[in-house]
């Protein structure tokens, strides 16, 4: 199963993917092996982590509920939350967030499709956004003279012709006309488990890691580097780019950008058309009358905690293919980027602190070649690097890479594989890639039972 705008992406990655592909056909390799599909049975995900205390917990299910509450413009239709819009791509977090629990990534059947014309709206679908997936948020590379970069999310839809906001009359960006010119660039939702462990890494943990088996790195054209926040003291570590450094940041940017909320992280609507600001800004904000602490945090904050508490994945009992697969895994060195594990840093939250996580990150960017380039620039993060996405719970994953371009894992790996052009470097995954495609054909299969158990 592909997206519509597979194609495309594909086409735009250039001839260094067709070359290998069409070399891995003639060797036989991409008919020998067999991504297994999505992992059935317990999703082993969407709890929160053991150790919470009462009120803990009860902000855990606060927070669980809000992400799952649609948003409304003003909160006048019944069961929702004030918040939406003017421009949004989502009505709420766990329409994007559900696979294969609430929390997780894009699901099966995209939630754009209700959202779209929720509450009467009259918005029209892109072509790229289809039945069957993913939900995709898409960027302008640059603005409408083609020359001055942009890289801001563009959201799909307007709340023009709702029920809720009969005074707004704005229109969708024009998506067909920049498609045209190759000027969107797409984006999947990354998965929110075990965000507090990952928030508690320390630094110095990242670091470490980074400097250690310098020489294996050095041989295999492996670098990386972390993203820091502008003021240059912390290392960001969430999103694609490795943009946000806490679940706080992650969530008040999401819920700005994806839905439209103004929070008390982010003040201004993305959109200031008279007529279209229906509420007082911030919509989410610190209820001072509130009786407990989940009533007085906004919801930005429960959402964030909720995430917060969120454990890690459970992975799938090993089995001997599985065992194999791992030992390849890091023969062959993609645990150089993908680092088995880290041990959380001391916590206020005792089932955050001193916690073994096996998130399958080193949480650096790399460079990844002019075959996955988006040519945005985050922070310190340049237009073809991308951090390493943490592969824990990737079994019950049903779309892979930054823009859900496959839903094979096997062809997945392959895309890791790009020749430098000029302007962008190779990518630093080549010589891995390259390992992996001299694996025995069993051993490579392995490779991916391993990948699956995950």
């Amino acid at each position: 199963m592909k997206s519509a705008f597979s194609n495309t992406r594909l086409r735009a990655a250039g001839t260094a993917t067709v070359a290998i592909l069409a070399s891995l056909l003639l060797s036989g390799i991409a008919h020998a092996q067999k991504d297994p599909g999505v992992r059935g049975g317990n999703p082993g995900a969407g709890g929160a982590v053991t150790g919470l205390s009462p009120s803990q917990q009860q902000i855990f299910s606060v927070g669980n509920q809000l992400y799952t509450q649609i948003t409304s413009v003003t909160g006048s239709i019944t069961g929702t939350r004030k918040g939406l819009g003017p421009r949004y791509n989502g009505i709420n977090c766990s329409g994007c967030h559900t696979q294969p629990a609430i929390g997780g990534s894009s699901p099966t059947l995209n939630p754009e499709i209700k959202a779209a014309n929720y509450a009467h709206a009259t918005n029209s679908l892109p072509s790229f956004v289809t039945p069957d997936g993913p939900a995709l948020i898409a960027r302008f590379i640059y603005l409408d003279d083609g020359v001055t970069p942009d890289g801001s999310v563009h959201d799909l839809f307007t709340i023009t012709g709702r029920t809720d906001a009969k005074s707004c009359n704005i229109t969708q960006p024009d998506f067909a006309g920049n498609l045209a010119r190759n000027n969107v660039i797409f984006r999947i939702p990354t998965p929110t488990f075990g965000m507090g462990l990952v928030e508690t890494i320390q630094d110095a943990s990242i670091i470490a890691n980074m400097n250690a088996n310098a020489a294996r790195k050095q041989g295999l054209g492996i670098g990386g580097h972390p993203n820091y926040t502008a003021d240059g003291n912390t290392i960001s570590r969430f999103g694609w780019k490795a943009q946000d450094p806490s679940s706080l940041t992650f969530t008040a940017e999401a819920h700005n950008t994806e839905m439209g909320v103004t929070n008390e992280l982010l003040t201004v609507e993305r959109d200031e058309t008279p007529g279209c600001v229906l509420n007082g800004t911030p919509e989410d904000h610190t209820n001072f009358a509130g009786k407990s602490a989940s009533q007085v945090q906004s919801a930005t904050a429960n959402i964030a905690m909720f995430m917060r508490f969120l454990d890690q994945p459970t992975p799938a009992p090993p089995t001997q293919s599985t065992q194999n697969g791992e030992k390849q895994f890091k023969a062959v060195g993609c645990v150089l980027c993908h680092t088995e594990s880290f041990t959380t840093g001391p916590s206020s939250v005792p089932g955050l602190g001193r916690v073994v996580t096996k998130l399958y990150s080193d949480l650096l960017v790399h460079h990844m070649g002019p075959g996955l380039a988006d040519n945005i620039v985050q922070g310190s993060a340049g237009g073809d690097e991308f951090r390493s996405a943490p592969l824990w719970g990737l079994g019950q994953r049903i779309f892979f890479m930054h823009d859900g371009r496959t839903t094979d894992l096997l062809q997945a790996i392959q895309d890791h594989f790009s020749t430098g052009n000029g302007k962008y470097p190779d990518s630093e995954a080549n010589q891995v890639v390259n390992g992996f495609n001299g694996l025995s054909p069993q051993d490579q299969q392995d490779v991916l039972n391993f990948l699956r158990s995950l």
